[in-house]
């Protein structure tokens, strides 16, 4: 199995080493690099082409949400996992928008940050109820008289979509194909006037349709 290949964005030399160590240690993931800006790493990603880019927030000389958002204007394939001690609407909100497809805080356990980076690699929403929450003020419908109803089937859709659950595992799980996932996903979208699967989530819950966060 092919390793995770990682680039490793923090403006503390600490943080990267203890990062560098923890990730080299583990089975499955490769360090391609480092950076300590926003605006260098937008040119590493480009270079290196990782998999998952692990993204601060708060940096001198560009910060993490202009790297993500110049990420994906310049067409980088690499995805972006958020790791921050800073979990306020004004940090989480911006870098999800940005395109970020997963937050997570500084403070989760080895195992988690692990299998969020896994998640992140095959684009699965890492989002924590907690974290969920605070999104919801920004992932509303605009405007629509209550939500149209979602079905059954797009319900189970958008719990297993909360779980981390890739398409490929609801389609398997659902015994349907995943062309059948995605269109029931974008029934979902369309529902909750999202435009992705972080959003779904973020408005699943806000909406009591995945429970309380």
């Amino acid at each position: 199995m092919t390793d995770i290949t990682l680039l490793l964005v923090d403006d503390h030399p600490v943080v990267r080493d203890g990062l560098r160590a923890m990730f080299t240690a583990a089975p499955g993931f490769t360090v391609l690099g480092e950076s300590s800006s926003g605006v260098e790493a937008v040119d590493l990603a480009l270079n290196l082409d990782p998999d998952v880019v692990l993204m601060d927030l708060r940096m001198p000389g560009g910060n993490g949400v202009d790297a993500i958002a110049g990420l994906a204007r310049r067409g980088s394939r690499a995805r972006v996992l958020v790791l921050t001690t800073y979990d306020t609407d004004t940090d989480t909100i911006p870098a999800i928008e940005a395109g970020a497809t997963g937050y997570l805080l500084k403070d989760a356990p080895r195992d988690e940050l692990f299998a969020a980076v896994r998640a992140t690699a095959e684009g699965r929403a890492v989002l924590s109820p907690a974290i969920a929450s605070r999104l919801v003020s920004a992932m509303r419908a605009p405007a629509a008289p209550a939500e149209e109803s979602l079905t059954a089937r797009e319900r189970e859709v958008l719990t297993l979509v909360a779980r981390g659950t890739s398409n490929r595992e609801i389609a398997a799980e659902m015994f349907i194909s995943e062309a059948t996932v995605k269109t029931h996903l974008s029934h979902v979208y369309g529902k909750l006037g999202v435009k992705d699967r972080a959003a779904a989530v973020a408005t699943g819950y806000d909406r009591g349709i995945l429970g309380r966060p």
